[in-house]
């Protein structure tokens, strides 16, 4: 019932994964992907490819596929099931009739095995990084005749074309049950590994996942061509042209480094400095008082409400009658890079005409010295297509920017993760995005930062989170493309 195709590398690890397959019944034949030189395996069957996620490998593996389903397993480390794991992916499958079945997993790093749960898939999953694990488990119909209709060639993004041509036509289904362990060797931290897609080694793999997702966003009718609404800058008078807003709570160790930060901004214009300090108890709102009373640029701002999160405290800050024309932000473990900052941004609006800017940030450790991977440009947005590939990411950059009017129209969600990707989706559904690719703003990694080791758990949340975001997006954007005609 089964065909496996698995990737070669060491005759020890490949020897490992051979023996847990060939403990199911239901195994009709094992693949052997080899790039170079011919491996020596008795029982299997040999197939060299020049790489494994290429257009070219999955017709080549959909060419040999003759039973009813395909198991594609895509580390090279081995792979070991868990009991009658195979038999229980083979009842899913034909129970769902599912195009691809995938599970949750254990992880072995350094012989510590730890559960990874995986989340399900919906619309909005369409993010390249949608973790499956390394067993995707396929209706070898389905692999068939999606190959068939693949149309472009990939180097790199072949498996991501396939995947996103399986969810427009088929279910996804994911089995809340760990079927297998997969061996890990990147010991990285979760806060590492987030920003791999924007090294600039990984340009080329970039951009052909870029055309990959803009193709099928025009099958499913969500792309939207490079036509913005105009911005208005003169929508409402302000007391002042731009409000940096530093929503805080218990940051008395960074808070009065990122104020500095904006205070020392030399403008040719008024701006003015909003805290919204939520509920702190460690001594930060006696440290924001005390800079307040000695500049009168500061407002601090203590909600009433209880039940804010993140962008709780930015719906305080942008909503005030206090706050300027743009609205821009500054995390408050964070700092800005140099004293030109605010005026950079502000001359961005105007000269790029745009209604939400998004600069470029450089992570550096407590002491600000650079640490890997440097530089956060996001290079891959642009004006011809940045609006749809933003559905391909998690992340547009920062520091982000506002124009007031259209952000108090369509208010921050009161959530402390994804509030600023939200409002990048919503933004980019209708106007433009402006970008500047000048590092201005120092994002600081430290021991209390909220997101620099996450649990899996966490990063499920977020990721769910942001799916249902995208979810919610592409909804949208098929509804007015139709209604444009």
């Amino acid at each position: 019932m089964i065909n496996c195709f698995i990737p070669y590398s060491t005759k020890d690890s490949v020897s490992q994964t051979i023996a847990s397959l060939k403990k199911c019944s239901q195994l009709t034949s094992i693949f052997l992907l080899y790039t170079d030189v011919k491996p020596n395996f008795a029982d299997v069957e040999l197939i060299k490819v020049s790489d494994l996620h290429s257009t070219k490998t999955l017709r080549l593996l959909a060419s040999y596929a003759t039973a009813p389903y395909s198991l594609l397993y895509t580390k090279q480390t081995p792979l070991l099931l868990g009991q009658y794991a195979l038999e229980r992916f083979l009842q899913v499958a034909a129970d769902t009739q599912a195009g691809i079945v995938y599970a949750d997993y254990y992880q072995s790093l350094n012989g510590e095995i730890t559960p990874l749960p995986t989340i399900d898939y919906q619309l909005g999953s369409l993010r390249d990084d949608f973790t499956f694990g390394s067993v995707l488990f396929l209706d070898t119909k389905v692999f068939k005749l999606t190959v068939d209709s693949m149309q472009t060639e990939y180097r790199f993004a072949g498996l991501y074309d396939f995947r996103l041509k399986v969810a427009k036509n088929h279910r996804l289904f994911h089995i809340n049950e760990f079927l297998y362990t997969e061996i890990e060797q990147d010991s990285r931290k979760s806060s590492e590994k987030q920003f791999d897609y924007v090294d600039p080694k990984n340009r080329k793999v970039q951009m052909e996942m870029e055309q990959a997702c803009t193709d099928y966003l025009k099958d499913i009718g969500a792309y939207l061509k490079p036509e913005f609404t105009a911005v208005q800058f003169d929508m409402n008078a302000f007391p002042v042209e731009a409000s940096v807003i530093i929503p805080v709570r218990n940051r008395a160790t960074t808070i009065a480094d990122a104020i500095h930060s904006v205070l020392i901004q030399q403008t040719d214009f008024i701006f003015n400095l909003i805290v919204v300090d939520n509920f702190s108890t460690d001594g930060t709102t006696e440290i924001i008082k005390n800079l307040a009373e000695q500049d009168a640029r500061i407002l601090l701002l203590n909600p009433s409400r209880t039940d804010l999160g993140i962008g709780g405290c930015w719906n305080e800050g942008v909503h005030h009658v206090q706050c300027g024309k743009f609205s821009v932000q500054l995390d408050s473990d964070d700092v800005y890079a140099h004293p030109l900052v605010l005026q950079t941004i502000v001359n961005g609006f105007y000269e790029q005409q745009c209604a939400m800017l998004i600069g470029t940030y450089t992570m550096t450790n407590f002491a600000l010295e650079t640490i890997p991977p440097g530089i956060i440009d996001h290079r891959e947005w642009t004006v011809e297509n940045g609006r749809n590939n933003a559905l391909r990411i998690n992340g547009l950059g920062a520091p982000r920017a506002f124009y007031t009017p259209i952000l108090r129209k369509y208010k921050v969600p009161n959530t402390s993760y994804g509030e600023d990707y939200a409002l990048g989706l919503r933004f980019s559904r209708k106007y433009l995005i402006g970008r500047i690719y000048d590092s201005l703003y120092y994002c600081r990694r430290w021991e209390d930062n909220s997101d620099a080791s996450l649990d899996i758990q966490k990063i499920n949340g977020y990721n769910l989170y942001k799916d249902k975001l995208r979810s919610s997006e592409i909804l949208a954007r098929q509804a007015l493309v139709l209604r444009k005609g």
